[in-house]
């Protein structure tokens, strides 16, 4: 008979695709998955990886057996977590990522909260705007948006993200408001290019009737980074698009106001990602019930909003 371990190494490693990725997620080493698979097809005497240097394949045996042992193994790891979890306190260090300014200004002042109510749980936060790879990568959470759903991988919708255009009071003052988008391309703007692809990114903007146009920017400024996007702003050197989580705060303070107030771009949503939720340890289910928890009593999302 087949041993816990042995088919949860064959799912892992077929859900990543490596060793390595599967060694990190269930913390062991990659030789160790390794034996487990091979004694695993021994036993079944079939293979169901092809090996290669560029990583792992299912075979058609394989793919057969994934279909038909994962649900079973779900089922069983989560009725252990579901134990694991009511036995004691979530403890361990707890892998996460966010984009820089994201993470900074809205989940690291969550943390005190979630530390006194959790203190055996260690947060090893790592900021950066890339998308991560959360199997390959062993991380245990991810928010932010866009990411791929890899098997093994569900996301939580936390709010949606809305672009407006902002300036400076003092930038506004003597000009004429903008009507609509295409107005933009009579004002200085400050225009964001892609850190990924280099090239400017242009935006289209609707209104409440669901009209749409695209926003002409005569771009005084070009910057590749959201935070030197804010700061060109605030600096009075012209109009920006910029997505509500960054300039939320500035905009209750009023130091920014909208431009096109009647105008938006929604850029989709920010979203809590993690493993499969019948395998979460109880760290990362605390995280993000806190989580979730927490946008819920700050409104966040509905601050995100445009509208």
């Amino acid at each position: 008979m087949e041993t816990l371990s042995n088919l949860e190494c064959f799912v892992r490693s077929a859900e990543s695709a490596s060793f390595s990725a599967a060694a990190r997620r269930l913390a062991l080493t990659p030789a160790a998955v390794s034996r487990n698979v091979a004694q695993l097809e021994r036993n079944l005497g079939v293979r169901l990886f092809q090996r290669s240097t560029r990583g792992l394949t299912l075979t058609e045996a394989g793919e057969r057996f994934l279909n038909a042992v994962t649900s079973g193994l779900d089922s069983i790891q989560g009725a252990i977590a579901e134990v694991t979890a009511k036995a004691g306190q979530p403890a361990g260090i707890l892998k996460l990522n966010a984009a820089h300014r994201f993470g900074c200004d809205f989940l690291l002042p969550m943390m005190p909260a979630f530390l006194e109510r959790y203190p055996a749980v260690q947060p090893d936060w790592h900021f950066d705007n890339r998308q991560v790879d959360l199997i390959r990568d062993g991380f245990d959470a991810a928010v932010g948006g866009g990411f791929e759903l890899p098997p093994g991988v569900v996301a939580r919708e936390l709010a949606r993200v809305h672009v407006v255009a902002v300036a400076t009071p003092q930038f506004m003052q003597g000009r004429t408001m903008p009507m609509r988008p295409s107005d933009l391309a009579e004002y200085d703007g400050v225009v964001m290019r892609s850190v990924f692809s280099g090239r400017v990114i242009h935006r289209t903007f609707r209104n409440r009737a669901g009209d749409a146009q695209q926003c002409e920017q005569n771009a005084r400024i070009t910057v590749n980074d959201p935070d030197g996007l804010v700061r060109s702003v605030l600096m009075h050197m012209g109009i920006g698009l910029m997505a509500m989580p960054h300039v939320v705060r500035f905009l209750e303070s009023g130091e920014l106001i909208r431009v096109l107030p009647d105008w938006y771009e929604d850029a989709g949503a920010i979203s809590l990602y993690f493993t499969s939720q019948k395998l979460m340890p109880a760290k990362t289910r605390a995280f993000v019930d806190f989580v979730i928890d927490q946008f819920r009593e700050q409104k966040l999302a509905q601050r995100f909003l445009a509208t």
